[in-house]
């Protein structure tokens, strides 16, 4: 690529300017005589921004994300993990809303459609583009999309395998990653559907003892099924925004997940994240964007860079 910085040589003139922090008011109180360069934190931004940049060959990329007990934040962890992609990656990012329970993740954003999951089947003959597409979705600020589930109970419960196979047949039109928000009920006809198309998966965890045990059965379950590979490749989120956490050690838990997954990260606290509403990005906690990076670069590395469609 003839790009600039392939392209110029590196010297006083040429030099980008350091970005923000000290070493950027150095650069200016000195007429830009001094430039010390991005300062390490920047510089460890950008190497995980090209981590989750990675680019793939010969399809969508499918991740669901989930787990076997409710109300520990998975639908937290799927805004999180999509709003981290998004942010960093150029191509387009989908989350869809699969949960048959009335999934909430649409709340996570501003609204700006009131379709769902059963629009998209409902009018799939009639979509032959991704303007089409884009009309029944709503976009945050990052440039995610998201899908919503049905708000009718009814209607949730009745989105079954086949659905699911449209809506995801859909997307894969369009976006280069499919994040899907499943429910808790893992022998539910639209889970198999998911496990089917899966690329990599992400189990989430709260920070209790009971929470732990769910999500470590989550992975037995999965072994047992023909699933091995996708558990040995597995994320495991560790929510410790949930009650219990502190009353656990969490070293111990990790230890535990350690040796059946790929790799576990730890999601913090954060107050808007608490309110369960509307998630900006850029308004999160350092600590918790940097939590949702590290997920996004661990899952991204785990997703095959080439494949046949």
């Amino acid at each position: 690529m003839l790009t600039s910085d392939r392209l110029l040589a590196v010297n006083r003139q040429t030099r980008r300017p350091p970005r923000g922090g000290f070493n950027r008011l150095v650069y200016d109180a000195t007429l830009h005589l001094v430039n010390l360069g991005d300062s390490a934190r920047v510089i460890a931004h950008d190497e995980m921004t090209e981590r989750i940049r990675k680019q793939f060959e010969g399809g969508t990329r499918f991740v669901p994300i989930l787990t076997r007990k409710g109300g520990v934040g998975k639908t937290t962890v799927t805004t999180l993990l999509g709003m981290a992609l998004a942010d960093a990656r150029e191509d387009r990012i989908i989350a869809v809303d699969a949960n048959p329970d009335r999934g909430t993740l649409s709340e996570r954003v501003s609204k700006q459609t009131r379709s769902t999951v059963r629009d998209v089947v409902t009018k799939a003959a009639s979509i032959g583009n991704f303007t089409d597409f884009s009309a029944l979705v709503s976009r945050d600020e990052t440039r995610l999309d998201i899908l919503a589930s049905d708000t009718d109970p009814l209607l949730s419960e009745a989105f079954d395998e086949d659905d699911y196979n449209v809506v995801a047949d859909l997307a894969a039109r369009y976006y280069s990653m499919v994040l899907t928000d499943c429910g808790t009920g893992i022998v539910h006809s639209v889970m198999r559907a998911t496990l089917r198309r899966a690329d990599a998966v992400v189990i989430v965890s709260g920070g209790s003892v009971d929470e732990a045990r769910l999500a470590s059965e989550t992975l037995t379950w999965l072994e047992a099924n023909g699933y091995g590979d996708l558990v040995r490749n597995a994320i495991v989120a560790l929510n410790t925004a949930t009650q219990g956490t502190n009353l656990v050690k969490l070293e111990e838990i990790e230890s535990h997940f350690r040796s059946r997954v790929r790799e576990i990260v730890r999601i913090p606290y954060d107050p808007q994240l608490a309110a369960g509403s509307v998630v900006s990005f850029k308004d999160l906690r350092p600590i918790t964007q940097l939590a949702a990076r590290t997920l996004a670069a661990l899952v991204v590395e785990g997703l095959p860079a080439n494949r046949s469609k």
